[in-house]
């Protein structure tokens, strides 16, 4: 990254945010063109410390040169935060990229004074470890060379990957915003289910986080569909054929479906909620 990068603010200075600007600097964005804003000066403090980027308490400071301006607090407070720094972001015209869930273009857009290039970013928390996923929705004001920075500011933690409609960050959501979730539970059952069989505990949580990082690694690096590569795994009559088989009478693809369905439609009650 040359020293012609963006400037980027970030108002909130949290895990998300930390992470995001850490995978950054790690990545080769100049410190000095990143700015975190943040109430906490001791967040703030450690930001500096650790990664070398410029903070302030003063949230429309850190606008004021800022070419895409990071949105990282709790959906709850996103109007409170948004509002008063309309000013600002109609002066310098940054892209505002929102990475809060439930909050819509619209409002994002009435709440920092119309007319701006918003992004809205569903992360999901694995980019803490800088292996997140990340769906992206730009409204019509975004350039393709904003997008295009957008997709290298995600990137530092992960993979990001567009959608055409904002209606699919909600899909976004269910599949990869929550989907950690789903594979905690899943590597949690199966150290219970370890544990109870006499695997000491410790044992059976590292055999199982690293047969599911080995997996995912074989989705992603091979290219072969994962129903293909659990077919391969399955040798008839074998031990892993009856676990599967087990799965599929117990109606696993089924419920995962209904959870997903029910986290899909959360996201959009959630949605309405923030703009009622």
């Amino acid at each position: 990254m040359t020293t012609s990068a963006p400037t980027l603010a970030f108002i909130g200075a949290g895990n998300m945010a930390s992470s995001i600007f850490g995978g950054l600097v790690s990545n080769g964005w100049p410190a000095d063109k990143i700015i975190a804003a943040e109430p906490a000066r001791e967040k703030l403090d450690e930001a500096e410390q650790k990664f070398g980027i410029r903070t302030t308490t003063d949230n429309a400071e850190a606008i004021s040169e800022a070419d895409f301006v990071v949105i990282a607090v709790k959906p709850q407070i996103m109007q409170q935060v948004l509002k008063p720094l309309a000013p600002a972001l109609q002066e310098r015209k940054p892209v505002l990229i929102s990475v809060a869930a439930g909050i819509s273009e619209q409002s994002l857009s009435e709440w920092s004074g119309g007319n701006l290039p918003i992004v809205r970013c569903m992360p999901n928390t694995p980019a803490l470890m800088q292996q997140g996923a990340s769906g992206l929705y730009a409204n019509a004001h975004v350039s393709e060379e904003q997008k295009k920075l957008t997709t290298d500011i995600m990137n530092a933690v992960g993979i990001s990957l567009w959608v055409e409609r904002e209606e699919d960050i909600d899909n976004v959501i269910a599949l990869s915003g929550s989907g950690p979730a789903y594979f905690f539970l899943m590597m949690e059952a199966m150290i219970d289910a370890g544990e109870k069989m006499g695997v000491p505990r410790e044992t059976a949580s590292q055999l199982v986080a690293q047969t599911a990082l080995g997996a995912a690694m074989m989705v992603k690096e091979t290219g072969v569909d994962a129903g293909e590569l659990k077919r391969r795994v399955m040798s008839p009559k074998g031990t892993t054929e009856q676990a599967i088989f087990t799965f599929e009478d117990g109606g696993l693809r089924e419920l995962v479906e209904k959870a997903m369905a029910n986290c899909h439609k959360r996201a959009q009650e959630m949605t309405k909620e923030f703009t009622s």
